[in-house]
């Protein structure tokens, strides 16, 4: 009977109607969290990360496992999340555990792998360079996103996508690509592919993740996003431990620590803050393609990325030259075509839930009288 309810053509039609019924107050005020989370994680983990480098730090497999390292402060928000109240409409078939295992290792390795790569790009560019690069992911998101979910492209979403790829396209054809003189142009080139790379693997990720919050993981609560971030978390740094002895690069940990410019202390509080910092960037993302769509999450990413080069000249005296002032402007203008398309959409989408609750009430009002 259960079954039969939920394929009846109302059960559809109010299902159909919920997808576009407009969000209270408690939904915004998730996503301005969630946002926030991301913007200000991703800025913070970035300067720090270069900040490791510039006063000493030489690991990469250390700068990647500082970004993954921080799981353990999810931990708390995942023990007091309330279990989701269940109803006879939402009684959903559960993935098994051999599944959920499957897939939390699949995007352990993904997370550790598109980590490391970030590491190495950002100790081969400025961090303004590398943030502007960064850029690209919002193009190979809605790529997968076409492929995985069916995103369409309109006018204003394929203007901001030529507009973010010109934008880290300019930035290879720069005279003087590195701001340290002993950044030669191959490390600047291996630099630039790794970050590239970094970006298509995040936002194949991304994608991914909405993929499976739809079709296994349906029906949850935040409960199952501290969850995705925990395990996956747990496999990724694992697995960066493994490659930290591996590469033999433990052996110079060491001589690091005390040739650090700052201090021992300071060591350790530069790691300790990019852990937290990258896992609060990773709990906002994964909140945002829970709540709305992993191209959405990606694109509050990129909001935030014209922060840091702007952060980078301040703190780290990077030069703000006209391709990368080019570079930035158009990544801004990329993002603004993407939200007035979020914007066209939301107005389309309040306009079906009205008609649709006009035609829903008529045969009911035919019915009364």
């Amino acid at each position: 009977q259960e079954v039969k309810e939920e394929n009846s053509p109302q059960y559809q039609n109010s299902q159909k109607l919920a997808s576009h019924e407009p969000r209270n107050y408690k939904w915004w005020i998730s996503i301005i969290m969630y946002a926030f989370f991301v913007i200000f994680g991703q800025s913070a983990s970035t300067l720090l990360g270069r900040l490791y480098y510039d006063k000493g730090g030489k690991s990469v497999w250390v700068a990647t496992l500082a970004q993954l390292a921080g799981f353990p402060i999810v931990i708390p928000c995942y023990c007091l999340a309330p279990p989701k109240s269940c109803t006879k409409n939402e009684q959903i078939r559960q993935p098994s555990a051999v599944i959920l295992a499957l897939v939390y290792l699949s995007f352990g390795i993904c997370l550790v792998a598109y980590s490391l790569m970030y590491s190495i790009g950002l100790l081969h560019l400025p961090v303004s360079t590398f943030s502007l690069i960064c850029a690209s992911q919002l193009a190979f998101n809605a790529l997968f996103s076409f492929f995985l979910h069916s995103q369409k492209f309109t006018p204003f979403i394929i203007n901001s996508l030529v507009l973010l790829t010109i934008s880290s396209s300019l930035l290879i054809f720069q005279t003087n690509p590195a701001s340290h003189v002993e950044v030669s142009k191959g490390k600047y080139a291996i630099g630039f592919i790794c970050t590239i790379g970094a970006s298509a693997g995040y936002s194949l990720m991304l994608s991914l993740t909405q993929l499976s919050f739809r079709k296994l993981l349906k029906g949850e609560t935040h409960a199952k996003v501290f969850e995705m971030v925990i395990y996956q978390s747990l496999v990724a740094t694992s697995a960066a431990i493994l490659g930290l002895f591996i590469s033999g690069e433990w052996k110079g940990l060491s001589i690091e620590v005390e040739e650090f410019e700052l201090g021992k202390f300071s060591y350790a509080m530069t790691l300790i803050e990019t852990a937290i910092a990258s896992q609060l960037f990773v709990i906002g993302a994964m909140g945002l393609i829970f709540k709305v769509s992993s191209l959405f999450s990606n694109a509050i990413s990129v909001l935030g990325l014209p922060v840091i080069p702007i952060l980078a000249v301040i703190f780290f005296h990077d030069k703000m030259d006209a391709v990368k002032a080019i570079a930035m402007v158009l990544a801004i203008w990329g993002f603004v075509s993407y939200v007035y398309q979020c914007y066209l959409d939301n107005q389309s989408s309040k306009n079906e839930y009205r008609n649709g609750s006009e035609v829903s009430k008529s045969p009911l009002l035919e019915e009364v009288s």
